[in-house]
């Protein structure tokens, strides 16, 4: 720490690596702007008042303040997992991949079907499909493997878009051409329907089937580790908050009103993000789970992902990343990369760049602070990074997906 001017400042190094993002090697910076020590000493006799009556051990890094903004900001790296107010989630790396991977619009649609009946989806790589069952029975009939029946209240999610058949019966051969989410037969997004191919009335199915569209160039490794599909049989212990989004977008679908065109895609998402929580919650214990579930049931690694998703852009290395995870450095970075399947750094500079990636097709903000937001110091750095990991400058990146988007309106 040096004096400037009446104002403490930051002595801690900081460099730059070679990609242009920003490394800190000080064990817990103080911000570079400077505080005024009149201020630091106000706030220290303030917490210790406050606090050290509790017995709990104050550190002075754990707070910046800027007597410019009024504001505190989070540390960048604090030697012990940051303390969470008892109703904030310990994580939420499901709702960022989710963010992420999402583009185009969701498709879905209510259909009664009179038997005899088959219908055969496509395969359709970039995308996750689900199927429900709302009424009735059907046979699920995979491109290899024996039948699958599902029982009214059954929740199907093909995480992959993996060809497959629903039909009544194993003797039922599906019509031509297979149903694909961009068929020209079905014009609008969301579809209320009732077949009856023989005109007969015979036994009804109702599904609730829809597709959701994938980048798959943003593909987040936790979603490749899925398997090609996850069924949820009906029980009495499903959550109900399964159950609801299903009814909810049941009635939208079955009765659109106004102001559906805006609840059926959030009732989507809603959806696919609760048929995820569960199926991640009814994994093996820790103890038996591999990859990306035992990830998420490690408190260790979940508290260097939280991190990481938390502040994409702060100074991170390995280091401080073990510190977040109350780990020494090597156990942590080998305990990391057998998890998640990559050493934490690689990790980062994915993450760092699947967000500027989003951020450049969502966003308007210039290149600097964008840069800066995803932990480079440069402009110049960050499309380099950019380039190497998309193949494309971000300026041609972001007016490509400016252009699709603008198509997918017309």
């Amino acid at each position: 720490m040096v004096w400037a001017d009446g104002v403490l400042m930051s002595a801690d190094p900081v460099l730059v690596s070679a990609d242009g993002a920003s490394v800190s090697t000080g064990p817990a910076p103080v911000p570079a702007d400077g505080v005024p020590v009149s201020a630091v000493f106000l706030l220290l006799i303030v917490m210790r008042s406050t606090l050290g009556a509790a017995g709990e051990t104050i550190h002075a890094y754990e707070y910046r303040f800027s007597t410019r903004t009024s504001r505190t900001h989070p540390p960048c790296a604090p030697p012990h997992p940051r303390r969470r107010a008892p109703y904030a989630p310990p994580m939420d790396v499901l709702s960022d991949v989710l963010a992420v991977i999402r583009t185009g619009r969701p498709r879905a649609a209510h259909v009664r079907w009179h038997a005899p009946w088959a219908q055969e989806f496509a395969s359709v790589p970039g995308s996750a499909g689900f199927q429900i069952v709302l009424e009735g029975s059907c046979l699920l009939l995979p491109p290899e493997g024996e039948p699958v029946r599902l029982a009214a209240g059954d929740v199907l999610l093909m995480p992959h878009g993996s060809g497959h058949t629903l039909a009544d019966s194993s003797g039922t051969p599906p019509p031509a051409p297979a149903c694909e989410p961009d068929d020209p037969r079905y014009a609008t997004p969301y579809a209320f329907d009732s077949v009856d191919p023989t005109g007969s009335r015979g036994p009804a199915t109702v599904v609730l089937c829809g597709t959701y569209q994938l980048d798959p160039r943003r593909t987040h490794p936790l979603l490749l580790g899925l398997p090609e599909r996850i069924h949820l049989p009906a029980g009495a212990g499903r959550p109900s908050e399964l159950g609801s989004a299903v009814e909810l977008l049941a009635a939208e679908l079955g009765r659109p009103r106004l102001g559906s065109g805006a609840a059926v895609p959030a009732l989507l998402e809603t959806l696919l993000t609760y048929i995820l929580r569960i199926w991640f919650a009814e994994q093996p214990a820790r103890g038996n789970a591999t990859g990306w579930v035992a990830a998420l049931n490690d408190p260790q690694i979940t508290a260097a992902l939280d991190a990481i998703h938390g502040a994409p852009g702060d100074p991170w290395t390995v280091a401080s990343l073990a510190g977040r995870a109350g780990l020494s450095r090597a156990p942590f970075a080998r305990r990391f990369a057998a998890l998640t399947g990559q050493p934490p750094l690689t990790y980062l500079t994915w993450w760092r760049m699947t967000t500027a990636a989003r951020l450049l097709q969502t966003t308007d903000a210039p290149l600097k602070p964008l840069a800066a937001q995803v932990g480079y110091a440069s402009e110049f750095a960050f499309a380099a990074a950019f380039k190497r990991a998309y193949g494309v400058p971000p300026g041609r990146y972001r007016r490509a997906g400016t252009a699709g988007a603008r198509t997918m309106l017309l």
